[in-house]
């Protein structure tokens, strides 16, 4: 038997197996970000048919972070009791389930939030349209909006919550020297630009208790010019372990670079799975906290390790 078929555990989640549903965009939130009954019969879906953990789709922490219409949200706590039936429904049928926290920085779209993206760093070239740089202060506000999503998500019942670092979303521009070009604090060094997430996961941990688990989906690379490199996202991921992660999903690329986006077309072939899995082994070597891939796994006979 594959040893995707052998039971795992996350701080504490006992997981049936090592299939791991990540997330994505399902599109069948309410426009305001509610659960939906279509959103739920998704994700017992899912539980139904034996993967061993769902992750939601990306879920907005705060208004002004929204990447897509009907995009599922945790902005505020009126929206636990949608999330609280959607995480028993998924127990109810077997399932884990944790709840991915995402800023979608400047691919938030103006049109949709209703005020200019925020961004780690507003440089020319960076858009045609205004971008809002975070102050320090809105960087503090910012840890303390993902504390107060991982609070709900917790209140809801979800097993544990999952930081969204990847793609080019906030989390993930503030360690990309593409969109992070401070010269304060949170800029230059891959320490300072991983500064925001180590304050985010020790915000998350105040908020939530040492004993719920807390993940993180990142870039191995962002397979641009001048972004992130695997030499710095190791550097990244020792010290967001240190700071009390729990798993690492390991992905790569971002939303605008095409053939080497997180989702690559023409996964027709073995040689062209687990597009990622050269870069999970450098981190395998170094970090010891449990490691999670994702990108064009197809075949069980294809090696991940």
């Amino acid at each position: 038997m594959s040893i995707l078929f052998e039971g795992s555990e996350i701080n504490g989640i006992k997981l049936a197996n090592r299939f791991v549903r990540s997330a994505t965009w399902e599109g069948m939130a309410s426009p305001e970000g509610a659960v939906t009954p279509k959103l739920i019969d998704t994700m017992t879906a899912l539980a139904r048919g034996g993967v061993g953990l769902i992750i939601s789709g990306h879920t907005y922490i705060r208004q002004d972070g929204q990447a897509s219409p009907l995009q599922l949200g945790v902005y505020k706590d009126e929206l636990i009791p949608g999330l609280r039936e959607m995480a028993a429904a998924v127990h109810e049928a077997g399932g884990k389930i944790v709840m991915q926290l995402a800023h979608a920085g400047h691919f938030a779209p103006d049109k949709l939030t209703g005020q200019p993206p925020v961004v780690a760093s507003n440089y020319e070239g960076l858009s045609r349209t205004p971008r809002k740089e975070l102050t320090v202060q809105d960087i503090q506000d910012l840890t303390a909006a993902f504390a107060d999503a991982a609070r709900r998500a917790k209140s809801a019942g979800f097993d544990g919550v999952q930081i969204h670092a990847g793609h080019g979303y906030l989390l993930s521009q503030f360690l990309s020297p593409i969109f992070n070009r401070r010269d304060d604090g949170y800029g230059g060094s891959i320490e300072n630009r991983a500064r925001i997430i180590v304050e985010a996961i020790h915000a998350i941990r105040k908020a939530v208790g040492k004993e719920f688990p807390v993940l993180i989906k990142m870039n191995c690379q962002d397979f641009a010019e001048n972004g992130l490199s695997l030499e710095d996202s190791l550097i990244a991921g020792e010290l967001l372990a240190h700071a009390g992660l729990d798993a690492i999903e390991l992905s790569g690329g971002l939303l605008t670079s095409r053939k080497l986006s997180p989702s690559r077309p023409g996964i027709h072939s073995a040689d062209k799975e687990a597009y990622f899995r050269e870069e999970l082994r450098a981190f395998k070597k170094q970090i010891a906290i449990p490691l999670i891939l994702v990108g064009g796994n197809r075949s069980f006979e294809v090696p991940l390790n």
